[in-house]
């Protein structure tokens, strides 16, 4: 699917994580910034990338700043970030949950 406006999810509290994605143009690109990046760095991005994959989003770039969040609610940022995205908020994607 394609990205239709840049979109914005998280917060920069403790144990939270914010995700800002926007189009790319070719393939998924993360920036991402953590302290835990070198243990958790490739966790995250692939459970963003999961959920990006629910939504067939193969173009987009990614900010992610991390600090400290869990697995679920990496993903249910991902989720919220994506429908955003893809201008969905009123029509969940159940099946991605």
């Amino acid at each position: 699917m394609e990205i239709k406006q840049t979109a914005l999810a998280g917060t920069l509290e403790s144990s939270d994580i914010q995700i800002m994605l926007s189009e790319g143009s070719d393939g998924i690109h993360f920036d991402l910034t953590s302290d835990v990046k070198k243990q958790f760095g490739d966790d995250i991005m692939a459970t963003i990338k999961d959920v990006l994959a629910a939504y067939d989003i193969e173009k987009a770039n990614v900010k992610v700043i991390d600090k400290g969040a869990l697995t679920p609610v990496i993903k249910a940022r991902a989720i919220t970030v994506a429908q955003r995205a893809l201008d969905l908020k009123d029509q969940p994607n159940w099946e991605v949950l």
